[in-house]
């Protein structure tokens, strides 16, 4: 079932897909943010509140070898834990790294009776069902709750919404969503040939970056280009999402592995796809996970007949309609 119209619909059917204004930004607003120099960067898009994940994550990062290993979570750490403890793991493990807010954040931090109506903040597009909608909203609602009675509100909108860092020569803008929106959809699997003719290479051009990796979406892609304007490579990266399934047949989640000269891949660690860019290596690396130990909280905080069990557990639990091969593009490739 497809959204009404924008300018017919109820403010009730708005939220969830409406992109409040403070979420705009040009792509310009990346040349400003503070660059990380990083000889491995290690970007993780949505955790979505998986502590097994968490721990996994955190497995991989400790067995790096080079000096300078960052860990930057670019938005929705937290979605389904909404029981306290969970939480405030979950807001305490991410602490020591670099996180950015997502959609689910910076609602989380909304202060209340503010006017807006953003819902869950996802933005939807029609595409998606209105029930789907419906149960992020109920699902937001009662995260919220959580993040009150925690009163972590201040610190979660206290995070940056865009990022930066320098990897090797690869220069490497960090969003939640796209170039223009933190809530943005236009580095959807299914939205890149239609970016690109709307503007996307000169928004590289603005940012001065020559790969954006993102995640909000929570599908998986990864391709580059030679952009039109100049000859460049340019290139996108969206690991869909690092706290839950996003091939048929798995449950691993994904993560973003983007590593300078010299800096050799732990060993163990499982190469999804990857590319060489320049001089510097960007792969997508499975999150292998517990996922029977995550549902065994998840079914206790989300049971039966709740909005996420409804929305996410057959995901979770068997992976989703998409085959790895949707995912690799361009120069991306699958390791021999």
């Amino acid at each position: 079932m497809s959204a009404l119209p924008r300018d017919a619909a109820p403010a009730e059917t708005l939220a969830g897909r409406v992109c409040p204004i403070e979420y705009r930004y040009a792509p310009s607003a990346l040349r400003a943010a503070p660059e990380l120099q990083a000889d491995v960067l290690w970007v993780v898009g949505g955790l979505y509140g998986n502590l097994e994940a968490l721990r996994t994550i955190a497995r991989c990062v400790e067995a790096e070898r080079a000096s300078r290993v960052e860990v930057v979570l670019n938005g929705d750490f937290h979605w389904f834990d909404a029981d306290a403890p969970t939480f405030a793991q979950i807001q305490a493990g991410v602490a020591g790294w670099r996180p950015m807010r997502g959609n689910v954040e910076t609602e989380l931090a909304r202060p209340d009776g503010d006017g807006a109506d953003a819902g869950c903040g996802c933005a939807y597009p029609d595409s998606v069902p209105q029930e789907d909608v419906d149960r992020s909203n109920a699902m937001m609602v009662r995260l919220r709750a959580t993040a009150r009675a925690l009163d972590a509100g201040a610190a979660l909108g206290a995070l940056p919404m865009l990022g930066r860092a320098r990897v090797g020569s690869l220069r490497v803008g960090l969003v939640h969503g796209d170039d223009r929106s933190l809530a943005g959809w236009r580095l959807a699997h299914d939205a890149l040939d239609a970016s690109r003719a709307d503007g996307l290479d000169a928004a590289f051009d603005d940012a001065q970056v020559d790969l954006i990796a993102s995640s909000h979406t929570c599908m998986p892609v990864a391709d580059a280009w030679t952009s039109s304007r100049h000859g460049r490579t340019l290139a996108v990266i969206n690991n869909g999402a690092a706290g839950m399934a996003n091939f048929a047949g798995s449950t691993h989640g994904i993560a973003t592995r983007i590593a300078a000269p010299g800096a050799p891949m732990p060993a163990g660690l499982r190469v999804l796809y990857r590319a060489t860019l320049g001089d510097t290596e960007v792969a997508a690396v499975a999150v292998d996970f517990d996922v029977g130990r995550f549902l065994e909280g998840f079914d206790r905080t989300w049971p039966a007949g709740s909005p996420a069990e409804r929305s996410y557990r057959a995901r979770i639990a068997g992976g989703t309609a998409c085959a790895p091969r949707a995912a690799v593009r361009g120069p991306f490739g699958v390791p021999s």
